[in-house]
């Protein structure tokens, strides 16, 4: 119930109504729920993968919170008195005690451990496959690119808060991490050793390092990431949401559910089959059981440890980086005048060139695409990966080179579990390192390129039926089953550009960069299958389909088809 006042206002009758209403009129609420609760999204199962990086966020933050408040992150030495029996008197660090007392004596504190790690793995994984969906559709076209750029961003942010809560029990596996960053930061030419010293508080393990990773965990990364879900969540609002070529579907409508009620019952729903499902598999599979590991001690060298996968690939790279070659040593001692240092390229190389490849690549891959294509229009419609056969191609081979680095962070377990020489489970690698994302491209690209075939195939001739049929000149031919009208146009309606050659500018100059980007236009389009054209759909039509012959036939008396 509501009224209105003398002076034209709006005054609800009921005590909540009133309160509402004090609300909308000072933060403008109802516009904001109009305008976004309207917001249409399309329904399709690959979307499902940012709203999992979102709900893993959220559960990452609630399981992170209540581990603060038990976790000390101090580095003073301390003797274990809890209640894991085999470190009882145990010298280690504040930090790792604190972390066996979440284990063993926090009511419900190992669960939440292991919630808090298997949702930081999700997590990363999530962001991994949602930047790769986008990929493979061409999502981060105009005008998308600047989106695109902030979901690198967060993949970054998501490794970072990995490594540094990875880091921070202070046992050994962890200590044995961030003795390899400690290499890294020391093989930086000239600043190296400074910047160590100041993270670690001095010489290598020094004093602060936990105090320091603690700060950058708890606080930092985290209101990073947020700021980017912040700024994704309100360009994903202001840009139309990408959806499937379909029916009714062009570059300037979008066909779905609005936010509210019904995209928002769902995305709840889903939020919590997320969280079941991580607090199951936290119940039942053990994860980075740090009592097995015991505290960090620089002096042994522990075999078969392993990274946590979004991190191990850094480590698989330093694995198969060589430290001479034909030869000539990659670690150089150069003169300077306050000293001699030491430039350690067998660490700095594969440290930071093949990460530099991958993200170079990932944040320019937008502006790549365009200048090739010399494409400037809004695309709102999703490619199949099939009918962008060349993107896809350089897709599969990044991944390749990723998982080949991720395969080498276990070179010595696989040597050890498949018996076989160490040695030549790094040779492979090696040799897979260069050898296989052109392998994975070849390959992908022939894979994308026959589907797009078959599709033309089926759209002209339709399908097979099964049902064999003898025509009265005694052959016998399979039916085919026309496609239905939504199947067709799945198959038909993409874009294939073709070759776009070096153009000359206004002087009727080819630059060198126009001849590149012609080079790489034929790279790209040179192999190519054109959809089919409504010419040819309607050609093969007007053929006598083997339908019509089938049903020609059963018009026909028994009789006469077996004296034919």
């Amino acid at each position: 119930m509501s009224a209105t006042s003398a002076t034209g206002t709006y005054e609800p009758k009921t005590k909540l109504g009133r309160i509402t209403n004090f609300v909308d009129t000072r933060v403008s609420g109802s516009m904001m729920v109009k305008e976004f609760g309207r917001k249409v999204f399309p329904d399709h199962w690959s979307f499902m993968f940012g709203e999992v990086a979102l709900y893993s966020f959220v559960i990452l933050l609630l399981s992170g919170t209540f581990l603060t408040f038990f976790f000390d992150p101090s580095m003073a030495e301390t003797h274990y008195e809890g209640s894991y029996v085999p470190l009882k008197g145990v010298e280690m660090s504040v930090a790792y005690a604190s972390s066996l007392d979440i284990s063993f004596d926090i009511r419900g504190g190992l669960f939440m451990r292991q919630v808090h790690h298997w949702s930081a793995l999700l997590f990363v994984a999530s962001v991994s496959v949602h930047m790769l969906r986008v990929f493979f559709t061409g999502a981060f076209r105009k005008p998308r690119e600047l989106n695109w750029v902030v979901g690198g961003v967060l993949l970054i942010l998501a490794l970072a808060a990995g490594f540094t809560g990875y880091s921070l029990p202070d046992d050994l596996l962890s200590g044995n991490g961030l003795r390899i960053i400690d290499g890294v930061i020391k093989a930086v030419p000239v600043v190296g050793t400074y910047i160590s010293f100041f993270l670690f508080g001095g010489e290598f393990p020094g004093t602060a390092v936990i105090g320091r990773l603690y700060v950058l965990h708890i606080l930092l990364v985290p209101a990073l990431i947020l700021l980017m879900i912040a700024i994704h969540l309100f360009m994903v609002v202001i840009h139309k949401h990408t959806q499937w070529r379909g029916p009714g579907r062009t570059n300037t409508n979008v066909v779905g559910f609005p936010v509210g009620p019904v995209y928002a019952a769902k995305a709840g729903g889903f939020f919590f089959i997320v969280f079941g499902i991580v607090a199951f598999i936290s119940a039942v599979f053990t994860i980075n059981p740090i009592w097995n590991y015991g505290p960090y001690d620089p002096s042994p060298v522990s075999a078969g440890t392993q990274p946590d996968w979004y991190i191990g690939w850094v480590d698989g790279a330093l694995r198969l980086m060589p430290g001479w070659l034909f030869g000539m040593p990659f670690e150089w001692n150069i003169p300077f005048p306050w000293g001699v240092n030491t430039l350690s390229l067998n660490v700095l190389l594969p440290a930071l060139v093949p990460a530099g490849i991958v993200f170079g690549l990932l944040f320019a891959w937008p502006w790549i695409e365009a200048w090739v294509t010399k494409d400037k229009r809004i695309h709102n419609l999703l490619d199949r990966p099939r009918n962008a056969p060349t993107r896809t191609a350089i897709g599969v081979a990044g991944v390749i080179f990723y998982c080949v680095m991720w395969a080498a962070a276990s070179s010595d377990l696989i040597a050890t579990h498949f018996m076989v020489s160490l040695n030549d489970v790094t040779y492979w690698l090696r040799f897979l390192f260069f050898f296989g994302p052109v392998i994975g491209f070849i390959v992908a690209r022939r894979i994308a390129l026959a589907l797009q075939r078959k599709d033309r195939e089926i759209v002209l001739h339709g399908v097979e039926s099964g049902r064999i049929v003898r025509l009265p000149h005694g052959e016998y031919i399979e039916v085919h089953e026309p496609l239905d009208e939504y199947k067709r146009y799945k198959l038909v309606a993409f874009d294939s550009p073709e070759v776009t050659p070096a153009q000359p500018d206004a002087k009727g100059k080819i630059s060198r960069s126009e001849k590149r980007r012609g080079a790489l236009s034929r790279f790209f389009f040179e192999d190519r299958v054109a959809p089919v054209t409504p010419a040819e759909l309607e050609a093969a039509h007007h053929h006598e389909s083997p339908t019509e012959v089938e049903a020609r036939e059963e018009d026909r008396a028994p009789e006469s088809i077996e004296k034919h």
